[in-house]
């Protein structure tokens, strides 16, 4: 049986890094529903799913906005 692997939630910092943009970036593509927005951990903490990134990060990289689309 396949075992799932844990997520875990990361820091607008980490975003910001692993992602290459800005955070007023990040914050105007949440707003146009093209990035995945974070979840409210406590009334002063915003953290995103590392797998939500990592998947927005493929889609970007081979999806519709991707070299690969762009290629074809």
């Amino acid at each position: 049986m396949a075992e799932m692997q844990a997520d875990r939630f990361i820091a607008l910092p980490e975003v910001v890094r692993r992602v290459g943009l800005g955070k007023t970036m990040i914050y105007k593509m949440i707003g146009d529903g093209r990035f995945p927005p974070p979840y409210k951990i406590t009334p002063a903490a915003a953290r995103w799913s590392d797998s939500e990134v990592t998947a927005w990060i493929a889609e970007i990289k081979f999806g519709h906005e991707g070299k690969l689309k762009q290629i074809c």
